[in-house]
């Protein structure tokens, strides 16, 4: 049985905002309404998890992970757990040197340093007390490690085809559901082999991956909302917590317990 998500409180708790960049304080289940923005930005979650939405799909950020969102993406946000987040805009010369669509990255120590330092608050509270040529350089640095970063497999790309709709909108209301290809098909009237060749040539990943990173976000989401690792393995459809640590791991480079201890 699917654990209820805690209901989103109507406004961040904190927010500051300055040309640059900015920080947000969410509540467990806060959101944002969705914009975009003229320059490509990157989001931090000091702590917590957050979930960044675009008509590419959802990637999750969980804390330690950068997402990057490039110039005039449609995207809102949802924090998944208290969160600390942060935001940097980029300017154009160091935008292009970063995927032209949304990814996540690993943080290094040194870029997790560096965006705290660009967006922790000057002795005014407000903008960071920084020089402009500081900041530059800062920038270059943080856009550097990024450069080096692995992309993170924490983005979940949404499916256009209405038959691998139908398919995603079952698995994203219980991720335990653990029906086949075959099984899901006669539900929604398609067949394995048509919904096995979508998942390859329209999202890029067979069916059982796809699922996979399904249900770990989900995990990343129950973890940061407090449930324990036991709980959260059968929520989201492992037998036993064994075989859902392997799974996080793989993909999280790290394991649930050590994950939620930070």
């Amino acid at each position: 049985m699917p654990v209820r998500r805690q209901a989103p409180p109507t406004a961040p708790v904190t927010s500051q905002l300055w040309p640059s960049g900015g920080r947000h304080l969410w509540t467990s289940g806060g959101a944002g309404a969705a914009e975009s923005h003229p320059r490509g930005h990157l989001v931090y979650a000091a702590s917590g998890v957050l979930a960044l939405h675009t008509e590419r799909g959802t990637s999750i950020v969980p804390a330690d992970r950068v997402a990057w969102t490039p110039a005039g993406f449609t995207h809102r946000h949802r924090a998944h757990g208290d969160t600390d987040m942060r935001i940097v805009f980029l300017p154009p010369s160091l935008a292009r040197l970063v995927p032209d669509r949304p990814v996540v990255f690993l943080a290094s120590d040194l870029a997790r340093e560096v965006l705290l330092a660009l967006t922790g608050p000057g002795d005014d509270g407000a903008a960071p007390g920084r020089s402009a040529p500081a900041r530059a350089r800062l920038l270059r640095i943080l856009v550097d490690e990024l450069h080096e970063a692995a992309e993170q497999p924490l983005h979940l790309p949404d499916p256009r085809d209405d038959r691998l709709r139908a398919v995603a909108r079952l698995l994203h209301e219980d991720p335990a559901d653990n029906s086949t290809l075959a099984e899901l098909g006669r539900t929604i009237g398609a067949s394995t082999r048509t919904l096995s060749r979508l998942f390859r040539d329209e999202l890029g990943m067979t069916f059982y991956e796809w699922r996979t990173q399904l249900r770990v976000h989900h995990a990343l989401v129950l973890l940061a909302e407090g449930h324990d690792t036991v709980r959260t393995a059968h929520a989201c459809g492992w037998a036993n917590p064994s075989s859902f640590i392997t799974a996080f791991a793989d993909i999280i480079g790290t394991t649930p317990g050590r994950y939620r201890k930070g």
